[in-house]
């Protein structure tokens, strides 16, 4: 065989090798809501301080998100003015010195987010669909949000309001094989977000944890109790503990392969012959 056709049969091997999955597809789904609870997670606005709820998900590969969806509840009448959504690793990663102003830290999200996507910065879309016109979840958290001691609270009760999907897609995030949490956020004109809580543990259509990974749970904090957060059902409600509903979107993505190495090899093995024959 010519040089040209070796360099030829190589990088056929090469782009075999590289090709990405064919679609996205959904790489993890807490489930549909189940009504327990409905916590707040919002950005910072006028009159109103930050809220984050956060739930956790675990990739089973090196993968690129490209989207997903989250299902929360609206007030009616309130219209969308924004979205964000942030992914952190786990504490103690990006983090500092546990500080006793909570519980505990174990398994909680990092201190702060390693990235962040909103419909302000151009990098995040979204769509909305209403999927009941009345739905109610059996207990709240909103304001009721405070360090130890006073950590709990028991809830703030039930909420009732649009049961609204938000789908959303943004610039492909890829995130190595690991445990994770994410972070939804919608600004509102009237009135508060609350995430929707799911099944726990998770069930079909859902997306279960492999062995050996435990499903945590959710945790929620405010300004006033940043970098800290509490567990929604542990530490502030006694009750749960409590799934979010979401799904990530993605495509998996490929790792270097055995015959792409090979190939490589061969080809500047029989090079090398070739001069040396020359």
């Amino acid at each position: 065989m010519t040089r040209p056709l070796v360099v030829i049969g190589v990088a056929v091997v090469l782009c075999m090798c590289a090709l990405p999955a064919s679609a996205d597809t959904v790489v993890f789904s807490s489930g549909s809501p189940d009504g327990l609870i409905a916590t707040a997670s919002r950005p910072a606005s006028a009159g109103k301080i930050e809220i984050e709820t956060a739930d956790d998900f675990f990739l089973t590969q090196t993968t690129s998100i490209t989207g997903g969806s989250f299902t929360g509840l609206v007030p009616n009448g309130s219209t969308i003015e924004g979205v964000t959504i942030e992914f952190y690793h786990l504490f103690p990663v990006d983090s500092g010195p546990f500080d006793g102003n909570v519980l505990t830290r174990v398994n909680s999200p990092s201190d702060v987010e390693f990235d962040s996507r909103s419909t302000t910065s151009s990098n995040l879309s979204f769509s909305t669909k209403v999927l009941s016109p009345t739905f109610t979840a059996a207990n709240s958290v909103v304001n009721g949000i405070h360090p130890m001691p006073n950590q709990f609270t028991g809830g703030e009760g039930s909420v009732t309001g649009q049961e609204m999907e938000f789908d959303f897609t943004i610039d492909p995030e890829t995130l190595a094989a690991g445990h994770f949490f994410f972070v939804p956020q919608v600004e509102l004109s009237t009135g508060d977000f609350l995430w929707l809580s799911a099944p726990k543990p998770i069930v079909a259509p859902g997306t279960p944890f492999p062995a050996g990974v435990t499903d945590l749970q959710t945790w929620i904090r405010n300004e006033a109790l940043t970098p800290d957060w509490s567990r929604v059902g542990t530490d502030i409600t006694h009750q749960g503990p409590f799934n979010a509903s979401f799904s990530l979107s993605g495509t998996a993505v490929p790792e270097p392969c055995t015959l792409l190495l090979t190939g490589a090899g061969l080809l500047g093995l029989m090079l090398k012959r070739r001069a040396r024959a020359g």
